[in-house]
């Protein structure tokens, strides 16, 4: 059965399609957000050390285990620990990466509408209460924001069916390098602004007076939610992975390009915003109302607000193909479906989810449960606490039941790669990596909705 479930043809592949899936829509707005709120420069050189000390072993944890048993999130446990019940832990993973793409798909649908306004020039002419006001009409509508959902799923399942390597691969490939130039235009074009240097100071200038706890708390979980650990991404395509490939060298360099990835869009936003003045509002606010206002104020605006919601989908749709991915696998290795039918039936499945979790801005909008709508709902609960929970009991599972020489004997393909790099890493998964993510997992939970 493992020799037809695919593999990547190599390591160029495996960062290509890992790196696609922890680029998302959250590097490209909610890191520029927090990274405002927090410090600018302070909280970047914070979430750099807990990216490359906790989100690097995290995702290798994943990556080792996966290759290991060569199976899905769920098989994966089930095979390496036949008797105990670390099973729960990849299935909690691909029912959360359900749960994710229900109400990523979402906003992933918002970026094509938004495509297509800024092809349209709807923004000309338009304030910030006018910006603000064309969005809340769209997203309150029942059809079209569900319309635009189910288009972005299907478009998602169409590079599934394909397989590993002729479908997500060969995407990934092909998308990377577009995001990559996309997100370098626009930030060409924005620190060529008038008072861009203002915006890059604050960046890269370090204000610790600004970073708080919750903001060291906010930059662990960034990191380590960020590289899409936590759901069974990297378990599934750790399965994927060739034996001859070693997955310490593999997993930084995946973890640089998305953290380059946010960089860039930190310098893309920081002196957008500087250019007229503006504050950063957070998530929907910064991307459809108050960036929309100033590409229209800046020459050769109508340009790049298509770049930037090209960009945007782009690096939604990097994210949905892994996602998707997580329950597809499952279905084709415990339950022998084929890959369309398993394709087929989670696409469904996100679909009818995704339908309420687009109606939660508008038919459903006052339909609450435990006070959050169901958008709400799906999004603090796999965010806060399955993330959470599953990447921390994945590290204890790693650190202190798999067994420390056959993870260093994963991490560098039999001996091939760095054994020193490989022994220090192991050392963080045993005892710090649990530390930070407790923290992160505490901290949700006392703070409230940080991750």
């Amino acid at each position: 059965m493992k020799e037809n479930r695919g593999s990547f043809s190599g390591k160029l592949g495996v960062v290509a399609v890992a790196a696609g899936s922890a680029v998302g829509l959250g590097n490209i707005w909610r890191f520029p957000y927090i990274a405002g709120e927090n410090g600018g420069g302070a909280f970047l050189i914070v979430y750099l050390i807990f990216v490359f000390l906790i989100g690097v072993p995290v995702m290798l944890s994943e990556f080792a285990i996966g290759r290991r048993a060569g199976c899905n999130a769920y098989g994966t446990f089930k095979r390496l620990s036949p008797k105990g019940g670390w099973w729960l832990v990849g299935l909690m993973g691909i029912i959360a990466a359900i749960m994710i793409f229900s109400f990523y798909g979402t906003v992933a649908g918002w970026t094509l509408e938004y495509v297509k306004k800024s092809i349209c020039n709807d923004f000309v002419g338009q304030d910030d209460a006018a910006l603000a006001q064309i969005f809340g009409d769209f997203t309150s509508q029942p059809v079209m924001p569900t319309v635009w959902m189910i288009i972005f799923v299907a478009l998602t399942s169409l590079v599934i069916l394909f397989g590993v390597e002729k479908g997500i691969e060969k995407v990934s490939k092909l998308l990377m390098p577009i995001l990559l130039v996309l997100i370098i235009a626009i930030c060409v074009r924005a620190v060529t602004l008038p008072n861009a240097s203002k915006g890059l100071e604050f960046l890269f200038k370090p204000d610790w007076s600004s970073l708080t706890f919750k903001g060291v708390l906010m930059a662990l979980g960034q990191a380590a939610f960020s590289l899409s650990i936590g759901m069974g991404t990297m378990i599934t395509y750790g399965s994927y992975i060739k034996k001859d490939t070693p997955l310490a060298s593999t997993a930084i360099e995946i973890a640089t390009c998305d953290t380059v990835v946010a960089l860039l869009g930190a310098i893309m936003v920081f002196p957008t915003l500087a250019f007229l003045g503006a504050e950063s509002a957070g998530g929907p606010g910064l991307v459809f109302i108050t960036l929309p206002a100033i590409f229209q104020a800046m020459p050769g605006g109508y340009i790049f607000a298509i770049l930037f919601f090209l960009l945007l989908s782009v690096a939604a749709l990097t994210s949905t193909i892994s996602l998707l991915e997580v329950p597809v696998a499952f279905l084709v290795d415990e339950f022998k479906m084929s890959r369309k039918k398993a394709t087929l039936l989670s696409s469904s499945v996100i679909i009818f989810l995704g339908v309420f979790c687009t109606l939660s801005f508008g038919l459903l909008s006052d339909f609450t449960i435990f006070g959050k709508t169901i958008f709400d709902l799906f999004d603090y609960t796999t965010a806060n606490i399955m993330l959470t929970f599953g990447a921390l009991l994945i590290v204890i599972y790693v650190g202190w039941f798999f067994g420390r020489k056959k993870f260093i004997e994963e991490l560098t393909a039999g001996g091939k790669g760095n054994v020193k790099l490989a022994k220090f890493i192991s050392i963080l998964v045993k005892f710090v990596a649990p530390v930070g993510i407790g923290l992160v997992a505490i901290g949700s939970l006392v703070i409230g909705g940080i991750v």
